[in-house]
């Protein structure tokens, strides 16, 4: 068959649908959930949209043959998700919060916290992740050269957070012969 003008096919797909829609409806309701039906019922008149040109003179057989394949693709989908949901379940929910490398350093912690976040997280990024600043840059969608100067500034202020903690608290363990840098 020739494809019809666009106002004719939507006039043959309305006959049709109105031909079909309640015995469907029926038809799934036995077989499926009201959720599942009025889904596949929606996915059923879209295969028979496209297919317009196939469907067949006495077109409810054909039309519950489509209907059966869209339940059976709708049951498949649900098994899906019923196993990943227990898949998911079966994991042990995550730590509410996972602590970074020298997690018990309470002064490393003060001092990212008077850190500006984006300045916090762009050392954690370095230390924690073990990023270089090229690949600091594709996480933070910015330039190699921005998370290079960034990273720069935010480990400045990171020392100087730190110094800060340690004169208030009266502290001279310090960590002015501390290395910076990452690990080897």
């Amino acid at each position: 068959m020739t494809q019809e003008p666009g106002e004719a096919r939507e006039q043959r797909f309305e006959r049709l649908a109105a031909e079909v829609m309640e015995p469907l409806r029926r038809f799934l309701a036995r077989r499926t959930d009201p959720d599942t039906a009025d889904d596949v019922l929606a996915d059923t008149l879209l295969v028979c949209w496209r297919r317009l040109d196939d469907v067949p003179d006495e077109p409810l057989p054909w039309v519950y043959g489509v209907a059966r394949h869209c339940l059976a693709n709708a049951e498949r989908g649900g098994r899906r998700q019923r196993r990943l949901a227990a898949r998911i379940g079966s994991v042990a929910p995550p730590a509410e919060t996972l602590p970074g490398p020298d997690s018990g350093d309470d002064r490393l912690h003060e001092a990212l916290a008077a850190l500006r976040p984006d300045e916090a997280e762009l050392l954690r990024l370095w230390a924690w992740e073990q990023l270089a600043p090229a690949e600091i840059a594709r996480v933070l969608d910015i330039t190699a050269n921005a998370a290079s100067i960034r990273l720069h500034r935010a480990r400045q202020k990171l020392k100087e957070e730190i110094s800060r903690i340690d004169r208030k608290s009266g502290d001279g363990s310090g960590h002015e012969g501390a290395r910076e840098g990452r690990r080897p």
